[in-house]
């Protein structure tokens, strides 16, 4: 089964804050598991691909930017979105059917808005989802706290499913790119 790490707006502005936002809660584990996920995808032959929210800093300059601590490869596919969905006017469905992925690992920036669409919107199109528990991020709400959405939403999108398709939830220590949604099946 063809696989890909997708990593959605892990930007420099977004995790780090600025005058109006705060930082995501725990960036600096956050950053690290990304990193540590990149290096098993490349060690594995997984392609990282990037989507950045051109809304984050206006969509120019550094603070746009995948952030500088992620190793990004100079060559990685990057998509652009408007949406808070990142199959919306990207081209990244159409390029990820092109490629024949079946599993899409996905992490990055915030949980309860661009991750939660993904996660969902790949199991209506056909594919598995492994989210990596402890490589989402967010800032907290006037409702909840981020460590709360964290936590709710990785109950809520651990098996959520479309039919044949569902996603997991997974821990950066365990062997991602090796999916065990099979197991689940019926």
């Amino acid at each position: 089964m063809n696989q890909v790490l997708l990593i959605i707006d892990a930007q420099q502005e977004l995790i780090d804050g600025n005058e109006q936002e705060s930082a995501v809660f725990n960036k600096d584990q956050l950053i690290r598991n990304i990193n540590k996920v990149i290096e098993r995808a490349q060690e594995a032959g997984v392609e990282v691909v990037f989507v950045r929210d051109l809304d984050v800093a206006e969509g120019e300059g550094t603070g746009f930017q995948v952030h500088h601590e992620i190793n990004k490869s100079a060559d990685a596919k990057v998509f652009d979105k408007l949406a808070t969905n990142s199959f919306h006017g990207t081209g990244l469905l159409q390029y990820l059917k092109d490629q024949q992925i079946g599993h899409v690992v996905i992490m990055g920036c915030k949980t309860q808005h661009c991750i939660d669409t993904a996660v969902r919107t790949a199991t209506v199109r056909n594919m598995d989802v492994t989210l990596v528990g402890d490589g989402h991020s967010t800032t907290d709400t006037d409702v909840l706290s981020a460590e709360q959405i964290i936590r709710h939403h990785n109950k809520t999108l651990h098996g959520h499913y479309n039919v044949e398709h569902f996603s997991m939830v997974r821990d950066s220590e365990e062997d991602l790119f090796r999916p065990t949604h099979d197991s689940y099946r019926s």
